[in-house]
């Protein structure tokens, strides 16, 4: 029953049906079926991408039921990218996609971006060290990389264009000797305009010693959105793309789209200043 020109007729118009099948023919990976992951694997099979790599090596736990889209009670204790891999197959059964369910490490990386046109950052946030190793492979492979931070109800873009600045000239991690203050650096990194900041009801919650933040759905469907956005100009190569140094956040609490700018990453004045203030909130938690 399945036709692929009239499961994605509706996109028409905004695509041609040349363009579309670009889309039908291109391979995205994205690691972390989470949150932001879960949801960008389902906006991009909605969206008509052909091939997907996935990974994740958790399982569905009741406490992702606020924000992740493959989070059910029949999906309970199951594997995050064996539910994913059904999802989007239920939307698009001709999709391949290739699962990595043990993450990503030194020892698949090279597979996982094998034949890939876009990587799609959807790791957790504190999984620091596969996100150092993906963006390094990225960037020597010449693949695009589009990360989207879920801040407050609001979403921190940013992408990484072969060629041009890359992930550690911008975020520095190597400035910092703990891996708490890398995370900060992450952090400070994502959202140059702090715009999540003012409402944050509850500074308790944000503890990097425990490795935990609070979060909120509509955050994960505004980083699809404009994720997705971006997977579309990139792999059809039309449209304006915002790459570091300058990045955008859009804070639907707060009514306002920033277009941010670090010319030397997170070296300079500015982000010192805010590195001071976000290590107290993270790492002194009341």
């Amino acid at each position: 029953m399945f036709n692929y020109q009239k499961a994605y007729s509706r996109n028409i118009g905004w695509v041609t049906q040349q363009e579309q099948e670009t889309l039908r023919n291109a391979r995205v990976a994205v690691a972390g079926a989470g949150g932001v992951g879960s949801l960008h694997m389902l906006t991009l099979a909605r969206l008509g991408i052909g091939s997907l790599n996935i990974s994740d090596f958790d399982q569905y736990d009741i406490h992702n039921f606020n924000r992740q889209f493959g989070a059910f009670m029949s999906t309970l204790g199951q594997d995050k990218c064996q539910v994913m891999d059904e999802m989007v197959k239920d939307i698009n059964p001709e999709m391949q996609v290739n699962s990595f369910p043990s993450g990503i490490n030194k020892s698949n990386v090279d597979e996982f971006l094998k034949e890939v046109d876009l990587y799609i950052d959807s790791l957790d946030f504190f999984a620091l060290a596969a996100r150092k190793l993906v963006f390094k492979r990225c960037y020597e492979l010449g693949i695009p990389v589009v990360t989207a931070a879920p801040l407050g109800l609001g979403c921190a873009l940013l992408c990484f264009m072969p060629g041009q600045m890359t992930y550690e000239e911008y975020f520095r991690f190597e400035d910092k000797t703990s891996e708490e203050e890398q995370l900060i650096q992450f952090l400070i990194g994502l959202s140059p305009a702090m715009l999540q900041r003012n409402y944050l009801v509850d500074d308790s919650t944000v503890d990097f010693k425990a490795q935990k933040g609070p979060s909120t759905v509509m955050a994960v469907n505004l980083c699809a959105g404009m994720a997705e956005s971006y997977a579309l100009k990139i792999l059809l190569q039309r449209g304006p793309i915002v790459s570091a140094p300058y990045g955008m956040h859009f804070d639907a609490y707060r009514n306002k789209l920033v277009k941010t700018w670090r010319p030397m990453g997170n070296r300079g004045l500015l982000p010192k200043i805010m590195f001071r203030i976000a290590k107290r909130i993270a790492l002194n938690p009341k």
